[in-house]
């Protein structure tokens, strides 16, 4: 498998910074002996936060990063001095980043919008000073607090794709196609499977200024909820698309059986990708050779209840019937 700079999930072991300590002093100074409390609070303690930003597609800054250490608050002093706050460490991250701990597995929070920021660690509070004690009927307390522990621990991060049209389909089903000619995406297009690595999103104009966008992901196999293939990385990205638009070869004569195999792989790893709105497209018609008959006869064996179409990216048959359902479909 060729390198490549797309990373959609990290492994992080994150540790916030610890609170400071509240300092335990009593002023002293010429001519005042015992001045009262005058002990200072400590400082907060750095937090680590995911930040959502439109400019990143991948996680590869962090890819290297296994351990991020965000600094202790300073300590309080004298003089009601406070201990300074220890600086947060922001993680920019694709829209879509997911983040989860990884012992539990339990979601902590997503970003989706540019700008959208979700703590992972919060930094520990500061100690109070013994002057945040004093009262009337303890002046002189000769006591602090000492400053929360950070919090720390193993996180993942992954992103899922953000799409309005996710191309669901095997390997080498004409996908990559589709999108270079529908967008400006320029996906890698080969006659193998798998050529399709990693997730490629492309901008489909439509009239009057309109546009969707489309997803072009790694193509899956039978077990591929289970892991095997791609597996995973390619289930995940199709969870936020409002559309799963099916791309099944009409080289394939049995394409109901395909569509049912690829359905079942969803609902396997999410039932609830079952309730977005599906589109089947049979593509690869120019291989029929305007065989009228062998047209008719694919027709008759397709899915019920799914809108379906045949196109091909090649002569552009049906293309333009294709972007006119997804549009009527996105706006039911």
């Amino acid at each position: 498998m060729p390198t490549t700079d797309f990373v959609d999930y990290v492994k992080l072991h994150l540790h916030s910074g610890n609170g400071g300590n509240g300092s335990m002093h009593l002023h002293r100074e010429k001519f005042i002996a015992k001045g009262g409390p005058d002990g200072g609070d400590g400082g907060k303690g750095g937090s680590i936060i995911i930040r959502g930003d439109k400019q990143q597609w991948t996680l590869i800054s962090l890819k290297y990063r296994k351990h991020i250490d965000a600094d202790d608050g300073g300590n309080g002093s004298g003089n009601l001095c406070t201990g300074a706050d220890a600086k947060d460490i922001i993680l920019k991250v694709p829209l879509g980043t997911v983040a989860k701990n990884a012992e539990t597995g339990e979601v902590i929070g997503e970003v989706t919008n540019d700008g959208d920021e979700l703590v992972i660690v919060k930094g520990g509070r500061g100690g109070k000073g013994n002057a945040f004690f004093k009262s009337a009927t303890r002046q002189t307390p000769k006591f602090a607090q000492e400053g929360e522990p950070g919090e720390e621990g193993w996180f993942i991060l992954e992103v899922k794709t953000l799409a309005d049209v996710g191309l669901v389909g095997f390997p080498n089903a004409g996908k990559s196609t589709l999108l270079s000619v529908v967008s400006a995406a320029h996906p890698k297009v080969a006659d193998y499977a798998f050529t399709t690595l990693e997730p490629s999103i492309g901008i489909v104009r439509y009239y009057d200024d309109n546009s969707f966008v489309m997803a072009d992901i790694p193509g899956i196999i039978e077990g591929a909820h289970a892991g095997k293939g791609l597996g995973h990385r390619f289930l995940r990205h199709i969870e936020r698309n409002s559309i799963l638009l099916f791309l099944i070869s009409a080289e394939n004569l049995e394409i109901s059986k395909e569509y049912n195999i690829l359905l079942k792989e969803l609902k396997l790893y999410n039932p609830e990708l079952l309730d977005k709105q599906r589109i089947l497209a049979v593509t690869k018609c120019d291989l029929l050779g305007g065989d009228q008959e062998i047209i008719k006869s694919l027709k008759r064996k397709l899915p019920k209840k799914i809108p379906s179409i045949f196109i091909s990216s090649v002569t552009g048959e049906g293309i333009k019937e294709l972007k006119d359902l997804i549009w009527e479909k996105l706006h039911d």
